[in-house]
């Protein structure tokens, strides 16, 4: 009996590693949206805008590199389809269809999708990637979310840009940052015990 670890194939994601199943695919997934709606708690208000900073738009890319493409999409459907039934999870305890913030939630499911897709083709794997791949996730959230706000509170763009972009340009380098270092180390700590 043989206690080497099978190779790491490319096209991998972490989730991956884990024995296959459909029982493992349902966690991930209910996973993926409690740890995107715990991460939502960790919220605090920004002077003059709608939309608090969070670790949930750090949790929606996590997810979605982890999980890969189908599982992200998945966990931050189910995120989002449970927010807006009531389940109180979106940042600061929000809920519902209305709120002025749900354009961003929107750009999570489509950000987690395109970077679990990415962390695929290896974007997980180095940090220069990394960065890349959060710097492009990143720009799809507020590529939704900042237009749903202007709509959402009839601000100019320039002024949804100011209040819903601008304030957490630099909180997402310090998430951005984060990852940069986990993923990578994650992939090489699990290629030194393979």
């Amino acid at each position: 009996m043989s206690t080497a670890a099978a190779p790491i194939r490319t096209g991998a994601v972490l989730a991956d590693l884990l024995p296959a199943s459909r029982a493992r695919d349902i966690a991930l997934v209910v996973g993926g949206a409690a740890l995107t709606g715990i991460s939502a708690q960790l919220a605090v208000d920004v002077p003059g805008s709608t939309v608090p900073v969070s670790g949930q738009t750090f949790a929606a890319l996590l997810v979605g590199t982890s999980l890969g493409a189908r599982r992200g999409f998945l966990s931050l459907g189910l995120y989002l389809v449970a927010g807006m039934a009531g389940v109180p999870w979106f940042a600061q305890s929000a809920s519902g269809y209305a709120i002025p913030s749900l354009g961003y939630v929107l750009g999570m499911l489509l950000a987690s999708t395109v970077v679990g897709a990415l962390a695929r083709r290896g974007a997980d794997r180095s940090v220069l990637r990394m960065a890349g791949t959060m710097a492009l996730g990143s720009l799809i959230i507020y590529a939704v979310g900042v237009p749903y706000l202007a709509l959402a509170t009839g601000m100019t763009l320039g002024q949804a840009v100011a209040a819903g972009l601008v304030p957490f340009l630099i909180g997402d380098a310090l998430k951005a940052a984060l990852a940069m270092g986990a993923l990578p180390t994650a992939w090489k700590l699990i290629g030194r015990k393979g």
